[in-house]
């Protein structure tokens, strides 16, 4: 089982950090100070706690569960921590609208996870788990049709063990698209503007942008 760490404590990295642990695998929930998580961790499952930098340093492969607006100079912080290591960003980088939901894109033309490749030459970044509400990353066989999950990466090797990562969470092999390399991360990263319109007219009901076929 590989050693995750999980950059982020809100509910995101927290609901994560119980899947995984629950899985088997040794997780860290990287924490600032002052930070709490942001939903109760399961009686009986072992997540530890640490600062970022500790966190990067001791996992396998490392999960950017932080805010996608400042995420770029958190993580470039973190250059030596993450060198030769997998980061897989779940973040999508936003500018809020008026009412604190998405309303653009703060890297058009580009993607977060193409910018933390460039500033990260040394890591494998694989962007995934960005277009879906955050309890059906670790839930995907709730929702009354099949999800999609897409991936985004320049190493195959990287994408391979992160879709193994994926299956832990119960992801189908069937509902995993790989679109190619870390540019196409840009389109993903785009499909975040559909969902503001969507929560506007449906609340937080569980779903994910998938694949009809």
């Amino acid at each position: 089982m590989a050693g995750i760490g999980i950059l982020g404590a809100g509910r995101v990295g927290t609901n994560l950090a119980r899947a995984f642990a629950a899985a088997g695998h040794q997780v860290t929930l990287g924490v600032r100070e002052n930070e709490e998580p942001g939903t109760p961790l399961v009686e009986g499952v072992e997540i530890r706690y640490a600062d970022h930098a500790t966190t990067a340093r001791g996992a396998e492969v490392v999960i950017n569960a932080t805010p996608g607006d400042s995420a770029l100079e958190r993580l470039t912080a973190l250059r030596a921590e993450l060198e030769d290591k997998i980061l897989v960003d779940v973040s999508n980088a936003t500018i809020d609208g008026a009412d604190g939901l998405p309303g653009d894109l703060c890297y058009p033309g580009s993607s977060l996870a193409e910018q933390l490749q460039a500033a990260l030459p040394s890591t494998q970044v694989v962007k995934t788990l960005n277009t879906m509400l955050f309890m059906v990353m670790t839930a995907p066989g709730t929702l009354s049709t099949p999800p999609t999950v897409y991936l985004s990466g320049n190493d195959e090797r990287a994408k391979k063990t992160v879709a193994g990562l994926l299956g832990d969470l119960g992801w189908e092999p069937a509902w995993i698209e790989d679109l190619g390399d870390i540019v196409t991360a840009r389109a993903t990263e785009a499909m975040i503007l559909v969902v503001p319109h969507i929560l506007r007219r449906n609340g937080f009901t569980p779903f994910a942008v998938s694949l009809a076929r």
